[in-house]
Formats: C-alpha cells, sequence, structure tokens
C-alpha cells in the first residue's frame, strides 16, 4: 500500500507541475495577442488619420471625385489607382504622407527606446522614459509591458528574468549585458 501512496502523490506532483507550466504559457501567449492587439489598433489608427489628411488635401484641391464614406473594404476598390489619379492628387498623398506619419506608434517608440539601452530596464522604466521623452502622450506600464512582450514574441526584444522581475532589452545584446547587469540584491 505505501508504494501505491507514493505513486499517487508522485502523480499528483507530476500533473500540478504541468498544470503551472500550461498556466504561464496560457498567459503569456494572451499577454502577447494583447501586444499584438494593440500595435493592430495603433495601425489602423494611423492609417485612419492618413485617411483623414489625404481627404482634407483632397477637399482643399478641389478635386470633385471624393470617395463616399464606405465600408473599409469597398474604399479600396473604389479609389482610383495611383495610374488613375490625376497628378495633384498624386502630390497631395506623397506630401501629406510624411506629416501624418509624424507621430510615431509605440512599437516603433519602444523599439528605438530599446536600441539606446546600455543596461536591460523593466517595463516600469521604459513607461517612465517615455513619458518624460514624449510628455504630450500617456504611457501606461501594463500597455508598454504587453508592448514589449508583443516585441518578444517576435524576436523583436529580449526578455531577461532575474528572481521574480522581468527585463527587456534589444534583441542580440541579451549576453553582452548580462555579463555587465549586476544580479538584482547586490551592491556592485
Amino acid at each position: 500500500m505505501p508504494e501505491a501512496k507514493a505513486l499517487t502523490t508522485e502523480l499528483t506532483s507530476h500533473y500540478a507541475a504541468q498544470v503551472t507550466n500550461d498556466l504561464e504559457r496560457n498567459a503569456d501567449e494572451q499577454e502577447r495577442l494583447r501586444a499584438e492587439i494593440a500595435s493592430l489598433q495603433e495601425q489602423l489608427a494611423a492609417v485612419q488619420h492618413d485617411r483623414k489628411v489625404l481627404l482634407n488635401m483632397q477637399e482643399a484641391l478641389g478635386i470633385e471625385n471624393k470617395p463616399a464614406q464606405h465600408a473599409p473594404e469597398a474604399e479600396s476598390a473604389a479609389d482610383p489607382s495611383p495610374h488613375q489619379q490625376s497628378a495633384a492628387a498624386r502630390d497631395a498623398r506623397r506630401k501629406a504622407a510624411p506629416t501624418s506619419r509624424a507621430r510615431p506608434t509605440l512599437v516603433e517608440l519602444i523599439r528605438r527606446h530599446l536600441l539606446q539601452l546600455e543596461v536591460p530596464r523593466s517595463a516600469a522604466e521604459i513607461s517612465a522614459a517615455l513619458g518624460q521623452a514624449h510628455p504630450g502622450r500617456r504611457f501606461t506600464t501594463k500597455v508598454v509591458r504587453i508592448t514589449l512582450e508583443g516585441l518578444v514574441a517576435k524576436s523583436q526584444a529580449e526578455r531577461i528574468k532575474q528572481g521574480r522581475s522581468v527585463f527587456y532589452t534589444a534583441p542580440g545584446t541579451t549576453g553582452a549585458l548580462k555579463a555587465v547587469t549586476p544580479p538584482l540584491g547586490t551592491d556592485h
């Protein structure tokens, strides 16, 4: 009987560890998907802003072929190709695009920030640094963390765990940075 009890205890322990690992993977996947959704929402907002700028330019130039407001799928079919557009419309589109992209996305800001780092930083530190660098924008630690996890999932950032803390850095710099970054709780 003691062998059966030991086997049951061992199996229970094994399944408990497996469930814990599965829950961690599930949480990581949820964070990755949230980051992708946030990134796609930012991209959609940028494209919608581009459209507004182009429509304003079209109106300012007095172009009469202003497409009606349709569903996004219908808009691409209704818009004339670049070959069918007038030279003035093409010029307006070229001039409008750089100004509409003047505000970089959160993903772009985080990538740039990671490349400037000499040592890994936490999501809270990155969020605070972005807030100081861009006072007109609001950066919550949660959104920054989700975006960072999305970048990690795409191999555009690296995650370093030290105890319960998580730090992020640009890809390819982890090995060198681990060597210069003292473990938490040590005085160096």
